[in-house]
């Protein structure tokens, strides 16, 4: 019993003992972490106040097109659109995350309106890159093969078609856009593959109650053909 507390003694000596000879290393070491967590923590707020910051203007934005949006293809509105396009470009190329997304989804926006589809479509692709991470992506890869759709680009249309559907697990829309796959390989006379399409909606979404209907209503008359 007495080996054990000596023991314990000892090892409290030596901790101490330690301590006391490189307590300047110690303190100095304890500082730089204290310095370290202090600009990590003080990163994280500024990196937050800055995408706020972009948010924000990115909800200016929207207002500017709000107001504008009934009358983008009226001449007189001409000169105020083309300020607010190379307004958000200018900020959309600088920005990524939401904020940027949003800011190239505005401008997708636009380009539709004013039925320019090969820009939109452009538009869109640089929204979904620009918000990769957030559920901006498969929304904009969505709306960008309805533009490829409206110039009748039909591959490009199932090609952003199938990789808005990567990211299923947060796109409500996946299966219309399981569906739009099957349409349009069955406007291609592509009976084969179409069916595979819309077998592929009833098997991963068979509780869809407007898109499995749909496509088990196709696969019946592409049976029957």
């Amino acid at each position: 019993m007495s080996e054990n507390i000596n023991e314990k003694v000892s090892l409290g000596e030596g901790i101490n003992n330690f301590i006391q000879k490189n307590r300047k290393g110690i303190l100095i070491c304890f500082g730089i972490i204290v310095v370290l967590l202090a600009g990590f923590i003080g990163g994280l707020a500024i990196r937050d106040a800055v995408r706020n910051r972009a948010i924000s203007r990115v909800e200016d934005f929207n207002t500017r097109y709000e107001a504008l949006r009934w009358d983008i293809s009226e001449g007189e509105k001409a000169e105020e659109v083309t300020a607010l396009l190379d307004d958000l470009t200018a900020f959309a190329e600088k920005n990524s995350g939401y904020a940027g997304g949003r800011a190239w989804a505005i401008i997708a926006g636009i380009r539709g309106d004013k039925k320019e589809w090969s820009e939109a479509e452009q538009a869109w692709s640089s929204a979904a890159k620009a918000a990769s991470k957030t559920y901006l992506a498969p929304v904009a890869l969505f709306n960008a093969a309805a533009a490829a759709e409206e110039q009748g680009n039909t591959e490009d249309a199932i090609r952003l078609y199938t990789e808005c559907l990567t990211r299923a697990d947060i796109f409500p829309a996946a299966p219309r856009a399981q569906f739009s796959i099957g349409r349009l390989r069955e406007s291609q006379r592509d009976s084969v593959a179409a069916l595979e399409a819309y077998r592929t909606l009833v098997s991963k979404w068979p509780g869809d109650p407007i898109w499995t209907n749909l496509a088990q209503n196709r696969i019946i008359a592409l049976q029957l053909d």
